[in-house]
């Protein structure tokens, strides 16, 4: 991933967006008037593209994506000149740049990523055929990249642990908002829809992850963060909640699929008088799941808030035994194993269990 998604919930703040406008005029200016010293060009618009382009939420990102522009940078200008100097019909050469520039984005780019910088630089060459701009373009964008590598992590520098924090806190407030609906619909004799829809809702589920990712990146001190974060300590007991939620996203993940799945089997099994949408109503163990899906998230949010959650497990439990034993089907016991692995994870993090370590 190259956005962080922990980073969500920090840059919905007011400040953080002002900070991070801040951060893209000083770059930007510092990049434009080195430029204007340098004498590259009256108006060295690439060297204040780079802000644009590179600066994003994840910070840790800002290097390679440096890179990667340079690399286009170049590769581009090459491309443009070549053609410009064994093709100089226009008839000829914009098909000719048009073409190299594309192959050459897809080639020097990652999956899913390609690197748009060739083309965009290919045919900016071409469309100001001026003795000397190439190299210009070149000193321009090294300026710019320069700049945002090396300036910009100073600017008012991420704190990680409290980026890792907040995406831990949206992860638990998603979780109780779906198993809550969850249990709601299932007291209702409703259908089941999780946010499991590719590809926006099925993000809650990469939340804890991305997290993590910030955690360790801040526990590993490295030097894009400055001096200024390097020292900080994480919050107590941040680190076993982080495990807890990556653990816990793929359990529910699976009980949320397994859910969706026999309230499809139930709509399609055509009984009489049942609703399109509905659960077919001769199922029990989908109306008795109810009060087990309350008592787990329950469980699960008094865990991620660093709460004592040891009462609300063991009812958890008592409610998995209870189903278990009026629900003895091959078909149930697959339903209740994502909840029973979220238990079973739960566990392993309650006092005395042993340390987690991320």
């Amino acid at each position: 991933m190259s956005g962080s998604i922990a980073v969500e919930y920090t840059a919905r703040r007011p400040g953080a967006r002002l900070r991070a406008g801040a951060r893209v005029v000083l770059c930007a200016a510092v990049s434009w008037y080195l430029c204007l010293w340098w004498g590259t060009s009256t108006a060295p618009v690439p060297a204040a593209l780079p802000t644009v382009l590179i600066l994003r939420e994840d910070m840790y990102a800002w290097p390679r994506m440096g890179w990667e522009r340079l690399a286009g940078v170049v590769v581009g200008v090459l491309l443009s000149t070549v053609v410009l100097h064994w093709l100089p019909p226009p008839a000829w050469s914009f098909p000719a740049v048009l073409v190299s520039g594309c192959a050459g984005m897809y080639l020097m780019g990652r999956p899913g990523a390609p690197n748009q910088q060739v083309l965009i630089t290919a045919l900016m060459v071409y469309a100001t055929a001026v003795p000397g701009y190439p190299l210009a373009r070149l000193e321009e964008s090294l300026v710019g990249i320069a700049v945002v590598v090396l300036l910009g992590p100073l600017l008012w520098p991420p704190d990680p642990y409290r980026s890792a924090a907040a995406g831990l806190d949206g992860y638990r407030a998603d979780v109780r908002e779906l198993l809550g609906g969850v249990a709601g619909r299932l007291e209702r004799g409703l259908a089941v829809r999780g946010p499991v829809a590719l590809p926006e809702q099925a993000r809650v589920w990469l939340r804890p992850q991305a997290a993590r990712d910030a955690f360790e990146r801040a526990a590993g001190a490295r030097p894009v963060l400055g001096r200024r974060r390097a020292g900080r300590l994480p919050p107590d007991g941040l680190d076993g909640r982080l495990v807890l939620a990556v653990r816990t996203a793929l359990t529910l993940q699976y009980f949320s699929e397994e859910l969706r799945e026999r309230a499809r089997a139930s709509r399609g099994s055509g009984a009489a008088g049942v609703e399109a949408g509905a659960v077919e109503a001769g199922d029990p163990a989908l109306h008795a799941l109810a009060p087990l899906v309350r008592a787990t998230g329950a469980a699960l949010d008094a865990a991620l808030r660093g709460a004592e959650f040891t009462a609300e497990l063991d009812r958890a439990r008592a409610l998995d035994l209870a189903h278990r034993e009026a629900h003895p089907a091959r078909h149930d016991a697959v339903l209740r194993a994502g909840l029973h692995l979220t238990h079973e994870a739960l566990a392993d993090h309650a006092p005395g269990a042993g340390p987690a370590r991320v």
